[in-house]
């Protein structure tokens, strides 16, 4: 009899330990979501300015690498102009002879030998071939590529000695204001946000003080469950928001990162 009372005893106070840790484990588990919450999770990503010539040719010199800085009007690549340059002198030879069909035209037609028809047929040649000229000139002037904007230069995709098709780009371009932050958050923390909010930034071994103001909210999710939502459904919906970045230098394309809302900023230790 007393040892079955000492079995249930000890049956007891097992059960009465294991609910206690039990309760630890969770009350352990709770205080570490509170004291480590995750953000939401996102990346840093840029809108690229891509510089590319209007008709194919071969890269004959590239004057920047990547991650050199431009500025606007900076020489940046040349392609072959061996084409550009025969149609440019076929079209110089044809307003020459334009020029002398109108001169020849506008004379007669001063002394009353010529008729007005042969006059009018001359100045539209002569307009059409001023014309040619022009597109020629342009042409040629376009194998020169010029920085359109300033930045830093993100990628070169065609080298010296390499053939670029028409309109492929020979290299992207960086500008700063430009980089942006994409990340999700759930349906249910939409109400909490809007356009001009700043939200804080951080990803590893960044500086405390990065923030990020809101420009862009998604208005429709960007995974779309089934037309019958249930609460559980609802729970899965995720919007983009974008937004830009106070410090833009301190980031790179591609980096993680972790955003907060309504969250302090701590201010940078001056010491």
């Amino acid at each position: 009899m007393t040892s079955s009372r000492k079995t249930s005893s000890s049956r007891t106070s097992s059960r009465v330990t294991a609910i206690f840790t039990a309760l630890a484990l969770v009350a352990l588990l709770t205080g570490c979501k509170e004291r480590k919450d995750p953000g939401f999770q996102g990346w840093v990503e840029a809108d690229m300015i891509f510089v590319s010539p209007d008709e194919s040719g071969r890269v004959t010199k590239l004057n920047v690498r990547e991650g050199d800085e431009v500025k606007p009007g900076m020489h940046i690549y040349s392609v072959d102009d061996e084409l550009q340059k025969a149609d440019l002198n076929q079209n110089n030879a044809t307003l020459a002879n334009a020029q002398q069909t109108y001169d020849r035209a506008a004379s007669l037609s001063k002394t009353g030998s010529g008729t007005q028809a042969n006059l009018d047929s001359a100045v539209s040649a002569l307009r059409v071939a001023e014309a040619r000229l022009n597109t020629s000139q342009t042409r040629l002037a376009r194998r020169n590529g010029f920085a359109p904007v300033a930045g830093t230069v993100q990628q070169i995709y065609f080298r010296e000695g390499e053939m670029v098709p028409a309109q492929r780009p020979v290299l992207s371009i960086m500008p700063p204001g430009n980089m942006k932050l994409r990340f999700f958050v759930p349906e249910t923390q939409l109400p909490k946000l809007a356009i001009g909010d700043e939200v804080k930034v951080t990803c590893d071994n960044c500086a405390a003080d990065l923030t990020a103001k809101i420009y862009f909210i998604a208005t429709t999710a960007e995974y779309t469950p089934p037309v019958i939502y249930s609460l559980d459904e609802r729970n899965k919906l995720v919007y983009l928001i974008q937004a830009r970045p106070n410090k833009p230098a301190n980031l790179r394309v591609g980096q993680p990162i972790s955003v907060f809302l309504n969250a302090p900023i701590p201010v940078a230790d001056k010491r």
